[in-house]
């Protein structure tokens, strides 16, 4: 089903770019929650980072427990994550942030990093929250929420799923559903700044744990990219097992995955967001009956601030995520 949102920008900040920016900033209003830092071993060796919220572990083991996917090259001190971990704690939630690898200031082990398509990571660590020892600490409802990339893979890994899976509700924001459009609609206009924003980010990650020797992709290609297009094709498709950008976007892209999806799931994207084109909003007929996409004229890319001041803004995504979630989270377990 697909619904228009209900969402507003803020009179004072109706700018597609304004929103995006503007969102970024949470961390000039709200103090850093304290987090507990959990290594996370995987089924190939090797590892990543999960960040637990502190305050949560006052709360019963029987708590729902939120679990929380970052953007492109963000972390659990991402100012989405960090708003809505708050947020989930006040409805008396435990929360977590599962990084992907090479993120969160984590170097992982072994000669990769990670992409819009990479769910084993995911389903992994639910699995292991759904049977780890005892089950006392994981025993209430399973949640999730991604954002941007985050969303992506949440998706795909619902899709893939189906009914094998521990979540009982899911919701994602910002979708590249189309990850073609979205690296098109990145090399357009004034999108162009975020592009080589996030391509420095990446490249300054990349030479953070490679060199030109240790490199498995073409190192002089790699530092010359200048689109999101060009880094794909030279450094994430061959680091993770694609014959090219082209095969990585055609099969990682989430709206392929829609259809399989079989838990109660909510999707936000705002039709101004510059890290996509309109083209990325997927017909009716490519959902499943469990999805929602909720499509919003105006909010930008993680943005949706829907009121308050400029010195004390508010925020749609965090009580909107929630309430999706909420019905679900008393749900015994499956």
């Amino acid at each position: 089903m697909i619904t228009d949102s209900t969402f507003q920008p803020a009179r004072w900040l109706r700018n597609r770019h304004a929103q995006t920016f503007f969102a970024s900033l949470y961390a000039l209003w709200q103090p850093r929650p304290a987090l507990r830092r959990q290594e996370l071993t995987l089924p190939d060796g090797d590892s990543t980072a999960v960040d637990w919220l502190v305050a949560g572990d006052e709360l019963p083991g029987t708590a729902p427990l939120l679990v929380i996917l970052h953007g492109l090259e963000g972390s659990a001190d991402s100012s989405y994550c960090r708003m809505l971990m708050m947020a989930a704690y006040d409805l008396g939630w435990r929360s977590c942030v599962l990084h992907f690898r090479d993120c969160g200031d984590y170097r992982n082990r072994l000669p990769r990093r990670y992409h819009a398509g990479e769910t084993n990571d995911l389903r992994y660590f639910l699995e292991s929250l759904h049977r780890g020892p005892g089950g006392a600490a994981t025993a209430g409802p399973l949640l999730a929420a991604g954002f941007s990339l985050g969303g992506n893979v949440l998706l795909k890994y619902l899709g893939e799923s189906g009914e094998d899976t521990p979540l009982h509700a899911a919701t994602a924001v910002c979708v590249p559903l189309n990850l073609h459009e979205c690296a098109e609609a990145l090399n357009q206009g004034f999108s162009k700044v975020y592009q080589r924003y996030l391509l420095r980010r990446m490249k300054n990650s990349v030479k953070g744990k490679f060199d030109p020797h240790t490199a498995a992709f073409d190192w002089d290609r790699a530092m010359q990219a200048r689109t999101f297009a060009d880094f794909d094709d030279w450094v994430t498709a061959p680091l993770h097992g694609f014959s090219g950008m082209q095969d990585y976007y055609d099969r990682c892209s989430s709206t392929s995955f829609l259809k399989g999806v079989r838990r109660p799931t909510l999707i936000i994207n705002a039709l101004d967001d510059p890290f996509m084109t309109h083209d990325v909003i997927p017909p009716p007929d490519a959902l499943s009956d469990d999805v929602t996409l909720e499509v919003a004229e105006a909010g930008g890319h993680v943005g949706f601030i829907d009121g308050g001041t400029p010195w004390r803004p508010t925020f749609y995504l965090p009580g909107r995520i929630l309430e999706f979630l909420r019905p679900n989270a008393a749900i015994p377990g499956f």
